[in-house]
């Protein structure tokens, strides 16, 4: 049996992008029937949410998912996407995005920071041993700043924030998308959790639904408009699916690695995570406080070797400078969802001038010089797959019309900054453009493509 059904509008994914868009489009009074589906469940709730075992239940492969090259990729698959288990960070997006693209950004990014009350959290919160990493950074000439949040700790009935947030803020400090999803749902969208979408349904040029499984049942959704926002690697892969075969060719991953060293007081694992930031664009990375939470550690480590794992009892008084590289586009990711990506020949210039800067502030912080070393690679922020200017148009429309994407998988170049609020901006551009088309798309008329 087959669940079928019609309606104006689908989204496929729930992270930043889907819901600002779903929550936005909901609000716009256009009138049209919205259908949001994510691949995961919501585990808000559930007493597993922010802890290892939950992180290994809704992280793509236990959390063991990992490039050709060896490099580690967390992805969550879960209702509010990789907010879920982001650090809370927020950057404002770039002047790039304007002056090379031609897209303005500006007005979106702001109306979000006033409404989320972004900010850096206060002094009395930013940690004693982050704030002084930040200090011997400004010692050696470069002025670390407060790090934008998207964390309101008067939220939340205890603030009790460290590195293990990145698992999932249990004390409810930290925005997550799906608070927009629930918004939209108040607004009437059809919310379909557990719906794994394989393929986008076009003919003739347009698009004219989805084609997926729920619950062991095979559903298609038509619809006269359809957004893809399922993540720098699920979105490609359901292109490539629908035949689109240049999704998925070349990536970034903002790949990111840290700097740790044994400090004589205590560590940052038990402060908020990246407090303090500072880009270097001339060098193509940002500087941040990072640590990895406290049971990943030796197995993060242990890529490195057995002896970089058996400094596990130290956690509690590690300094760690995470370096998070603006990476070239290279690599992709094939029909079989198999990843390649590792470092080009300047990626790697790059990354070891950035440590040695990073090795300077730990031992201004007063970490001892023979402690230090840089840990694996990882991929933080899986992006550039599906990218403006290369597959969309300026407005994230695919060369099938009416299909768009929105999501990480979007930007034309690397970040090397938080990547959220960047999304949610793209997203509420995007529903200003649908929501100005001349009249909705009906269902009945997409689905006569066929």
């Amino acid at each position: 049996m087959t669940v079928r059904k019609q309606t104006d509008v689908v989204i496929v994914g729930s992270g930043p992008g889907g819901a600002t868009l779903a929550r936005q489009l909901a609000r716009s009074k256009a009138g049209w029937g919205i259908t949001l589906l994510e691949r995961g469940r919501d585990w808000r709730n559930s007493p597993l949410y922010g802890t290892y075992p939950g992180a290994m239940l809704y992280t793509d492969r236990a959390s063991f998912l990992y490039t050709r090259e060896g490099l580690s990729i967390v992805r969550p698959l879960m209702l509010g996407g990789a907010t879920s288990m982001y650090c809370g960070c927020a950057a404002r997006p770039q002047a790039w995005w304007r002056e090379r693209y031609g897209i303005d950004l500006e007005a979106h990014a702001e109306k979000t920071a006033a409404e989320l009350a972004i900010g850096p959290l206060p002094p009395e919160l930013r940690g004693a041993a982050s704030t002084r990493i930040a200090e011997a950074a400004g010692e050696l000439g470069m002025q670390w700043q407060p790090q934008d949040k998207f964390v309101q700790p008067e939220r939340a009935t205890a603030f009790d924030c460290g590195a293990k947030c990145m698992l999932g803020c249990r004390c409810r400090a930290k925005w997550n998308a799906a608070e927009y999803v629930d918004d939209a749902v108040a607004e009437g969208i059809d919310l379909w959790t557990g719906a794994t979408v394989d393929k986008v349904l076009h003919g003739g040029g347009q698009v004219f639904g989805v084609r997926g499984r729920r619950g062991g049942r095979t559903f298609v959704i038509e619809a006269g408009i359809v957004v893809v926002c399922a993540g720098g690697i699920g979105t490609p892969l359901i292109l490539q699916g629908s035949g689109l075969p240049d999704a998925g060719r070349g990536m970034t991953l903002d790949t990111t690695s840290m700097v740790y060293g044994l400090a004589q007081h205590e560590g940052i694992g038990n402060e908020p995570p990246m407090t303090w930031s500072y880009p270097d664009d001339g060098l193509g990375v940002m500087f941040s406080t990072l640590i990895d939470p406290w049971l990943n550690y030796p197995v993060a480590m242990l890529a490195k070797g057995p002896g970089y794992a058996l400094t596990w009892p130290r956690w509690g008084r590690t300094l760690g400078v995470m370096i998070k590289l603006k990476d070239e586009v290279s690599g992709g990711i094939d029909r079989k969802g198999r990843i390649s990506k590792g470092l080009t020949a300047g990626d790697r210039e790059r990354l070891g001038r950035a440590e040695q800067v990073a090795r300077r502030i730990l031992r201004q912080a007063g970490c001892d010089p023979e402690t230090l070393f840089l840990t694996p690679l990882r991929g933080t922020h899986p992006s550039g797959t599906v990218r403006i200017d290369s597959m969309l148009s300026r407005d994230l429309e695919t060369a099938v019309e009416n299909l768009y994407a929105c999501d990480a998988s979007v930007f034309p170049e690397a970040l090397a900054r938080p990547t959220v609020l960047t999304i949610i901006s793209l997203a509420r551009r995007l529903a200003d453009h649908l929501a100005n088309k001349s009249q909705p798309i009906n269902a009945n008329d997409a689905g006569s493509l066929r």
